[in-house]
């Protein structure tokens, strides 16, 4: 039998995935409706991330089937000691997850389909810009939903106001760096039909700057007030993260999140440097995945690093996706081959 410590792996893959396989669409219907026109250059690219779907899927049904193994409060029958009582049934938790992620992947099909033709007439113009309006919106409560779910609510008397928030902007964060690295990966391969630009570089340099803002600007929100009102339901997740065994990922997320991406992006040269952009984007993936699993298998403060675990999933995980946005980006015709 597994331990929580290494149950925990698979749901970061989980969460991870469902990211990038959201953010892609994301990413595309914000930059068409703030009319950035180096969209043309990236929107194929990365709606192409939606081939990820199905494992997100695959990885829902596998973390639902769990029960216990996945949510610690499964099999525990909860009363006044949880900030929300409703939320934690069962059954109520897996009709939510099933719903919200077969509405998004129809939403983000969707949201493709209408983006391929958008320019074939003035109707598919407007009939596009409809569903870009609508992808933003959903994107905030389907993400805020997944975050309490699979993160937030795995202590029952732990809340946070801003978790939701916080959460998605730091996956959203990480898929900007993750589609920094990927771009060059294409591009320096000649995998690319038509490469992207090197000024994309500089555009995501400066949205990875923003969103490195945005996140300890949200991480600072939560933080301080729990610090600051040091009540015992509120400080004892917090800082059995940041002082129990898994304190070295607690901090070395803040460095590779916050304080490198900072220091390096502030200056104007790391910004137009793709080996710069690209070292700053790969700090960002790994203090994101460090950020998730501390959150997720550290809720007690204490465990194992599953290394073993870790090795296993991210083969299959990371093979199985990269198989299947391969496989998307082929009969789209965005590589070669």
């Amino acid at each position: 039998m597994l331990e929580y410590s290494n149950w925990a792996v698979l749901t970061v893959s989980f969460v991870v995935v469902l990211s990038l396989a959201l953010s892609g669409v994301a990413l595309c219907s914000v930059l068409h409706l703030v009319n950035a026109q180096w969209r043309y250059d990236v929107r194929h690219l990365a709606v192409s991330l939606y081939a990820l779907f199905p494992l997100a899927f695959v990885l829902l049904v596998v973390l639902l089937s769990g029960g216990a193994h996945t949510f610690p409060w499964w099999e525990t029958h909860l009363g006044a000691e949880a900030h929300m009582p409703g939320w934690y049934q069962p059954h109520w938790l897996m009709s939510r997850e099933v719903v919200g992620i077969i509405f998004m992947m129809a939403l983000c099909w969707v949201f493709i389909q209408r983006q391929a033709v958008s320019e074939r007439s003035p109707e598919d113009a407007a009939r596009f810009h409809t569903v870009a309006t609508w992808v933003p919106f959903f994107f905030v409560l389907y993400s805020t939903m997944v975050a309490w779910d699979f993160e937030m609510t795995l202590v029952p008397h732990w809340h946070s106001a801003i978790y939701g928030l916080q959460q998605f902007v730091s996956n959203f964060g990480m898929f900007l760096a993750f589609l920094v690295v990927w771009i060059y990966l294409l591009n320096s391969g000649n995998k690319l039909v038509k490469p992207v630009p090197d000024k994309i570089y500089n555009y995501l340099a400066q949205m990875l700057m923003a969103f490195t803002l945005l996140w300890i600007y949200t991480f600072d929100a939560q933080y301080l007030t729990i610090w600051y009102g040091n009540l015992p339901d509120e400080t004892d997740r917090v800082f059995g993260m940041q002082n129990g065994d898994y304190a070295f990922l607690w901090w070395s997320m803040l460095v590779l999140k916050f304080v490198i991406p900072f220091v390096a992006l502030c200056f104007p040269g790391p910004r137009h440097n793709v080996a710069a952009i690209n070292a700053i984007a790969t700090c960002i993936i790994i203090g994101t995945l460090f950020e998730r699993y501390v959150w997720i298998g550290g809720v007690t403060g204490t465990g194992s690093y599953p290394i073993l675990a870790t090795i296993a999933v991210v083969g299959v995980v990371g093979g199985t996706g990269y198989f299947l946005v391969r496989a998307y980006m082929q009969n789209t015709r965005l590589i070669k081959g």
